[in-house]
């Protein structure tokens, strides 16, 4: 029996965590610590960076003490992806809050910039498109408004990056700044075929190059992490929807997945060369190991598992996330409510950025478990939103594999199954980010040759949801929702 570890470091957006997996994919250990989020301004999201920093570390640490005797072998991290993190090199202390992906402040800066025709230039060279979603306008905004940021760049004191390189940072006690190319392909910085900072887009957007990270590939020798005890390798790294879907198994073309955490995230393998979309889905990398590399194509929603959170803390409807299967089932319907949950504006296939959230539909009989169910639906239908658009880009899978932590909802699984007429697969392990790291790294320590065999011996499926809606009530409910969410977009002129 081969007793060797593999650690996946999660930092996720509102919790952080540590698992270690055996070699068969069971975990074996598991520790996570919540994020905290704040909101200083209307479409403002910052963190506080020493708080990922020292949760992050506090878990891992937990996890590696209570293995015990078992050897730790190789770490694999992933993280959240846009955000971005600035630090002093000299003391390693953060510079200003960490400006969070789902944070639209720079909107007024992409719509410019897409009112002057960049768009499409910025697209063929990255795979992304204009929007404060990413973060090279997050960057460009803090050289410019926070003294601390631009004074640091000035005395070559800055160091900035996504999540990643925070943490390698940290975890490497301050020898190695780099981020891994999936992280890299998500700042709108980052040549998509070539795989490296185009110094025309630094100069577009604002960005000091002496302050950016290498760029590294996911799979491989990447760095070694000392401040535990005896040095662990650290073999694999990638941003989280990316780890999600190679924990997920979706090593072939044309293999999707849909991530339902903070927000929803659904990303196809697109194989060997970048895709390109012609209904303003991204192109992105899946994954590479410095010689060979895979692509995806992703639909980006903002707000999922969010909306939920909102229901718990901010009208009090809900004590636990938990709660809302029960409250869903309790009634028929939604009886006429619709809640478009654009928090942080409307993502693919939308792409409206200042738009806001509205509930619909409301009347004197509208209940909190209508609300709840509303916002269920609201997921689903967001999702068949990303089916339809991946279909018009020639992407029609024959399933879509789920995971995250609101696909422990019953309900939730087979309203997407009625909503976009797919069968639905839930996996044994929702922690499919975390795993999808760990079989990164298992095969960059060697421990396994390649990924298709981590995944056959770590991956597996838990549970299928086949649809059961008929085809009138399925368009019915579509039509419904497009009429709520046109209705958040016309609110954008009013």
């Amino acid at each position: 029996m081969d007793d060797r570890l593999i650690l996946a470091i999660d930092a996720g957006t509102t919790s952080t965590r540590a698992i270690a997996f055996a070699m068969d994919g069971a975990t074996v250990a598991e520790a996570a610590a919540p994020l905290a989020q704040s909101f200083p301004q209307p479409g403002w999201v910052e963190q506080d960076a020493a708080e990922i920093r020292d949760r992050t570390l506090e878990v891992t640490g937990r996890v590696i003490a209570g293995v015990g005797a078992r050897q730790v072998a190789v770490i694999g991290l992933a993280n959240q992806r846009e955000t971005v993190v600035f630090w002093s090199r000299a003391t390693g202390a953060p510079l200003a809050p960490a400006i969070v992906w789902q944070d639209r402040r720079t909107a007024g800066q992409t719509a410019a910039l897409r009112a002057e025709g960049r768009e499409p230039e910025v697209q063929e060279a990255t795979g992304l498109l204009l929007d404060p979603y990413f973060s090279a306008t997050k960057i460009g905004w803090a050289m410019a408004q926070l003294p601390a940021v631009s004074a640091a760049a000035e005395a070559n004191d800055l160091a900035l990056g996504t999540v990643d390189s925070w943490l390698v940072w940290n975890l490497t006690e301050g020898r190695s700044h780099l981020t891994d190319a999936t992280n890299a392909a998500r700042t709108l910085l980052m040549d998509l075929a070539g795989l490296h900072w185009r110094p025309e887009l630094l100069r577009l957007f604002g960005v000091p190059f002496a302050a950016l990270p290498s760029i590294a590939p996911s799979i491989g020798r990447l760095a070694d992490v000392r401040m535990f005890g005896a040095p662990i390798p650290l073999c694999g790294i990638a941003g989280d929807q990316q780890a999600a879907t190679i924990g997920q198994a979706c090593l072939a073309p044309g293999e999707a997945k849909c991530t339902y955490g903070t927000g929803i995230f659904m990303l196809a393998n697109a194989g060997e060369k970048p895709p390109a979309s012609r209904n303003r889905l991204l192109a992105t990398l899946l994954w590479t190991d410095g010689a060979a590399r895979r692509y995806a194509l992703e639909g980006s929603i903002f707000v999922g598992g969010d909306a939920v959170k909102w229901l718990r803390d901010g009208l009090g409807i809900l004590d636990t996330a938990a709660q809302s299967e029960a409250l869903a089932r309790s009634v028929p319907d939604s009886g006429g409510v619709s809640f478009v949950p654009a928090f942080a504006g409307l993502g693919a296939p939308h792409w409206q950025p200042e738009a806001r959230g509205i509930i619909s539909g409301i009347t004197g009989g509208t209940t909190r478990a209508h609300i709840v169910r509303a916002t269920l639906e609201a997921m689903s239908q967001q999702t068949a939103d990303l089916v339809e658009t991946f279909a018009a880009d020639g992407v029609v899978p024959r399933l879509l594999r789920v995971d995250g932590g609101m696909t422990a909802n019953d309900f939730l699984c087979q309203d997407i199954a009625d909503a976009t007429g797919l069968v639905v697969e839930r996996p044994r392990t929702v922690q499919t980010t975390a795993l999808g790291a760990a079989m990164l790294a298992a095969v960059g320590a060697g421990l396994y040759p390649g990924l298709e065999v981590a995944a056959a011996r770590m991956a597996a499926p838990e549970r299928q949801f086949h649809p059961a809606a008929d085809p009138d009530t399925r368009a019915r409910r579509r039509a419904a929702w497009r009429r709520a969410v046109a209705q958040a977009v016309a609110g954008l002129s009013g």
